[in-house]
């Protein structure tokens, strides 16, 4: 592709936008990381970390991408043969069901529209139907990237408790984590699962283990092979700030500077932010007349929205329109939902005037392909972002 002038757009739900300070981080010098330097670094963001999973338990930080993670969650905690209970909600969770596969684990995948989120109260139909226990985990996405459709976590874990099962529960925030509140230990999670390229504005290439006593416990019986992804060597070495073998020393430098912004916006203020995008791009859609992927109000991502072009319209060619005149990138549609639906990133670090310009840029490619739609969307979203509009008043 030839050069295309100004900043390029980059309203994919992740990787997102890495501010420069957190760029400038991981562009300084590498250091030793078998050194005190290094020491000191480790210890700052393995105890830092925690708090944007709101856990006073160890997080794991690898130097992987989010299915790196994923594994370690199975096979850290996990047998050879386990059944684990999982619920379809979109691609990823369907990812996830694959790798328990390969992994030689017995994954009962509860099926899913690609619209809605967990049922909780299907899953503890299912939990207590388990008389013996045979299910050993259940594993959930909280944030679906695909569907731009969220669980919730809570229902889930009283679910199992209702259920009276003692199944460890797993669950991915890849895409919710620094975006949409997560509680990892009110919760009561026992492995939380996330990545550094999303909300915490990092590059790829970092990926997370939150882990409780209950999965500590877990792992000491665990059978599935491991070794890179093993916890036991992780937490022995991080307790004085080190990693078994060479970390990922200049993503971490990031991850420090990542932490610095975080804390300095404040997570319930991040939180906000991404709540008031997600709904000024949900009222835009709605002005135009398209139909949100997500059917249940109460399940919208705050993190992405997953738009649905009218039927015989191809998203894939307003995408590429879109990137042409505009350059800027929106997410594709994955799985059944390919060429179906575009999805709009915004998570991470973006602003008001981010916000404003995707959705000008949208309509700019709806007008291009000749799609009909309605206009004043970016007026629409407009009122949100300026507080004209209540953020409560979503139809159902």
């Amino acid at each position: 592709m030839k050069y295309s002038p100004g900043r390029h757009f980059l309203q994919i739900p992740g990787p997102t936008n890495t501010p420069l300070p957190i760029l400038a981080a991981v562009g300084k010098p590498t250091i030793d990381h078998r050194g005190p330097e290094f020491a000191e670094l480790g210890l700052n963001v393995l105890k830092r970390i925690r708090s944007v999973f709101k856990t006073n338990r160890p997080v794991i930080i690898y130097p992987t991408s989010g299915s790196g993670a994923w594994e370690a969650a199975l096979v850290n905690t996990l047998s050879p043969g386990d059944r684990i209970l999982m619920f379809e909600t979109g691609w990823f969770s369907t990812l996830w069901a694959k790798m328990t596969k390969a992994l030689g684990l017995e994954p009962e995948i509860i099926s899913g529209d690609w619209r809605s989120g967990v049922d909780a109260g299907v899953m503890e139909a299912h939990l207590r139907a388990d008389k013996q226990h045979a299910i050993r985990a259940v594993a959930v996405v909280h944030n679906e990237t695909s569907t731009g459709v969220a669980s919730d976590i809570a229902a889930v874990r009283r679910a199992i408790d209702d259920a009276k099962h003692p199944a460890l529960l797993l669950v991915d925030t890849i895409s919710s984590l620094a975006s949409i509140d997560y509680r990892h230990d009110e919760w009561g999670v026992d492995v939380t699962v996330g990545g550094s390229q999303k909300g915490l504005m990092l590059p790829p290439g970092l990926a997370f283990n939150a882990i409780s006593e209950k999965a500590i416990e877990a792992s000491k019986s665990a059978k599935l092979p491991r070794s890179f992804l093993g916890w036991d060597e992780m937490l022995a070495s991080n307790a004085s700030g080190f990693f078994p073998y060479t970390p990922s020393t200049n993503l971490l430098q990031g991850l420090k500077v990542a932490l610095d912004l975080i804390e300095e916006e404040g997570l319930d203020e991040i939180f906000a932010r991404h709540d008031r995008a997600a709904l000024a791009i949900r009222r835009a859609a709605e002005q135009w007349g398209f139909e949100i992927q997500c059917r249940n109000p109460s399940q919208f991502s705050s993190s992405l929205t997953a738009v649905r072009l009218p039927e015989g319209y191809s998203a894939d060619a307003l995408r590429s329109e879109v990137l042409q005149r505009t350059n800027m990138s929106l997410g594709n549609g994955l799985g059944p939902l390919a060429d179906r639906v575009f999805r709009i990133g915004h998570l991470g670090d973006f602003s008001t005037a981010s916000m404003l310009g995707t959705l000008a840029a949208v309509e700019l490619g709806l007008k291009a392909r000749g799609i009909p739609y309605g206009r004043g969307g970016v007026d629409a979203a407009g009122d949100i972002l300026l507080g004209n509009s209540s953020p409560i008043a979503e139809s159902a």
